[in-house]
């Protein structure tokens, strides 16, 4: 998003156009009806995005990461994201509090954010991932005591984030290109 390296800023604006595809996806589990196509346009828009920033990620490949001679990190921090989210799923499950999963994954998804931003020397990164723990935080009293899937707020919220701060990249990348 806010970084100097191309090959960078083309595959965080592709992940994220994917991710945002994802979570569109999955706030259709049980939308109100008037955000169907709402939701659906999100989905649309965020894999054109993932296809065109990807295969722009393919062509800059040669191009220099701030990722070089971090990937065991990169690995690290993605694998402690996985279980984090996993193990939590796994106790909400337990404790019959299924709807609040797709929260609880997106709390750990902005989250990680945070440390894969000082990985990557981009501001951006971190930026997007407070202002979802700051908007998931502001929708978490309204869940409370009710049966409806989290899926309904942390999609769009995810969703719509991981959109815009795509488009956002998708313009920055675009000089270099």
């Amino acid at each position: 998003m806010l970084t100097e390296f191309l090959r960078d800023q083309c595959f965080t604006t592709a992940w994220f156009g994917l991710m945002a595809f994802v979570w569109f996806g999955w706030a259709q589990e049980d939308p109100p009806k008037s955000w169907r196509v709402w939701l659906g346009a999100g989905s649309v828009l965020g894999a054109g995005l993932a296809v065109a920033f990807g295969v722009l990620t393919a062509t800059n490949w040669d191009q220099p990461s701030a990722l070089e001679g971090k990937y065991a990190w990169f690995g690290v921090l993605v694998a402690a994201e996985a279980v984090a989210a996993g193990a939590g799923c796994f106790l909400l499950a337990r404790r019959g509090k299924n709807q609040w999963m797709a929260w609880w994954v997106a709390v750990v998804v902005a989250a990680h954010f945070l440390p894969l931003a000082l990985l990557l020397h981009d501001i951006g990164v971190a930026v997007v991932g407070v202002v979802q723990l700051v908007a998931l935080g502001v929708v978490a009293p309204r869940l409370r005591g009710t049966t409806t899937s989290s899926s309904r707020a942390a999609g769009p919220i995810m969703g719509a984030t991981l959109l815009l701060s795509a488009a956002i990249g998708a313009l920055l990348a675009a000089p270099g290109l």
